[in-house]
């Protein structure tokens, strides 16, 4: 034979790639996959007691096997629920996070919420006497608007605020005039007067305000924090597509089938099938950070002069300072009444209640030391939490890779590189749909995005636009959800519109 010919046999012989990458040309035996594979739950029957040709493999590599066709189905199988495991667990616990940051908000609400009118009901009655006992009704109202508002009500909480100062005008005028015989049609020329006349000083201007701004932020951002965690919910339900699926398989158990188990997938190779797979995933990016920084916008006006703790706590000596300036200037803001709308007629029931008002003094509240303290922490805790979840989306490939999947040395070349245990060659993909076009591990088709994400990008949109018009102080139309307040453990979708609403809304705020 000739000589060139016997050293092209020998080097066509070494070259042939060997189970197991041992090069022997005996066959192995798959025991160690027979005892993986059982080990997963799956039956022995069929599983072969060494390697054999490869040929009827559709994911891995054809070469000698100890796979069969079923096994290599069972196996895709099994890649595909893990990986949607491991995504969904990262997925529930930042959703378990923001949970904990909106629990946390929401309770702290409406505990000084319910702390003011606490306050109210029991510093009133001895500052007020009948004034409040016999109107009680009114401030009760009031408190409960502010909750109806905070909870998602279609509720305008400046006409809540206006129709409150309107009828306690009402009840004080005829309580200091009980004298007189007062007629509905005499009380509304009397309202009527008070845009001009301004019997409560300006405390319901400067009130209004202050309220309606904290309010809008307050339920701007506690929403913020559920349909955020509502967008991780779904995000990480959505299936991972068949091509995906091929990649995970091929990625996570062909390595088994040839024979090299110990041999962990490339990292670059890891991060490759995974920027295919959670592609969609990524384009969350920025939108996702544009909630985060806006939802952090929001949470600093929590603090300062006009902080949640000032307001919902000041709101019994502010009322009171107005029944007090009222009371103080009744005199003269009867003569302007009278003047405007006519002199009443004697007839009703005569009492000293204007006098026992002007006795008993004002009204005191004390602020809690602690409130501030604690506002502060929760501020701290979310800002740093919503700092922290800024990259989920476009760190996550990276984050399963390196804990449960890949090895972490990026030079390594004795890991899995989807064929053999050799090193991976081909450069990483950037972020998002459009960059995998290249992507040698997963085929996409970048003009087809999933519907799913999609809806959720648009419902980041209109969260962030909800949160920027809060923080500039405008009050925002929510879908009314106050029979469906969040909950700690499902987050059931919460203020959410139609798509075809979601696309009218963003055209409108796009042409503003």
């Amino acid at each position: 034979m000739d000589f060139a010919v016997v050293i092209a046999l020998v080097l066509c012989a070494l070259t042939v790639p060997g189970f197991g990458d041992t090069g022997s040309g005996k066959a192995q035996s798959c025991s160690d996959i027979r005892q993986f594979y059982n080990g997963n739950g799956f039956s022995l029957k069929g599983v072969p007691q060494s390697e054999i040709s490869g040929e009827h493999l559709r994911i891995c590599p054809q070469g000698y096997t100890c796979c069969t066709s079923v096994m290599e189905d069972s196996l895709s199988n099994l890649s595909r629920t893990e990986m949607q495991g491991l995504i969904r667990d990262a997925g529930r616990a930042l959703q378990a996070s923001l949970n904990g940051q909106y629990k946390a908000f929401d309770d702290y609400l409406l505990e000084l919420l319910n702390r003011s009118e606490v306050v109210l009901q029991e510093s009133y009655p001895p500052a007020l006497g009948f004034l409040y006992t016999q109107n009680t009704r009114v401030f009760t109202e009031l408190y409960t608007e502010l909750r109806r508002y905070y909870r998602g009500s279609n509720i305008n909480i400046e006409e809540a605020l206006n129709e409150f100062w309107a009828r306690l005008l009402e009840r004080l005028f005829k309580g200091a005039n009980g004298q007189y015989l007062i007629g509905d049609d005499y009380l509304e020329c009397v309202s009527k007067q008070s845009e001009t006349l301004r019997p409560f000083g300006d405390t319901p201007r400067d009130l209004k305000l202050k309220v309606t701004r904290t309010f809008v932020a307050a339920r701007s951002f506690v929403q913020g924090l559920v349909i955020s965690g509502e967008v991780v919910r779904k995000v990480s339900q959505v299936p991972l597509s068949p091509e995906c699926v091929r990649a995970i398989m091929k990625m996570t158990y062909c390595r088994h089938c040839r024979g090299v188990p110990s041999a962990r997938p490339c990292a670059n190779y890891c991060a490759n099938v995974l920027k295919g797979c959670l592609a969609n995933h990524a384009d969350l990016d920025t939108e996702w950070r544009n909630l985060a920084d806006a939802m952090l916008q929001v949470a600093n006006r929590f603090e300062g002069a006009s902080s949640v703790n000032v307001v919902f706590l000041s709101l019994p000596k502010r009322i009171s300072e107005a029944i007090t300036t009222m009371m103080d200037n009744i005199d003269t803001f009867n003569t302007k009444v009278f003047q405007a709308c006519g002199n009443l007629r004697e007839g009703g029931t005569s009492n000293n209640g204007l006098e026992e008002v002007k006795k008993r003094g004002k009204v005191t509240v004390q602020d809690s030391p602690t409130s501030g303290a604690r506002l502060e922490k929760l501020v701290s805790d979310v800002s740093r939490r919503l700092r922290d979840m800024q990259s989920y989306w476009v760190s996550l490939p990276s984050t399963l890779c390196s804990d449960r999947v890949a090895t972490r040395a990026q030079g390594d070349d004795k890991c899995w590189n989807g064929m053999a245990r050799a090193r991976y060659l081909p450069e990483v993909m950037g972020d998002g749909l459009a960059s995998q076009i290249n992507n040698p591990e997963v085929e996409i088709d970048i003009t087809k995005p999933d519907m799913t994400i999609r809806q959720q990008i648009m419902q980041l949109k209109i969260m962030t636009n909800r949160l920027r018009n809060a923080f500039n102080g405008n009050d925002v139309d929510f879908q009314d959800t106050s029979e469906y307040r969040p909950r700690i453990i499902l987050f059931p979708y919460i203020w959410g519109l139609n798509l075809s609403a979601h696309f009218l809304l963003l055209r409108c705020l796009s042409n503003a």
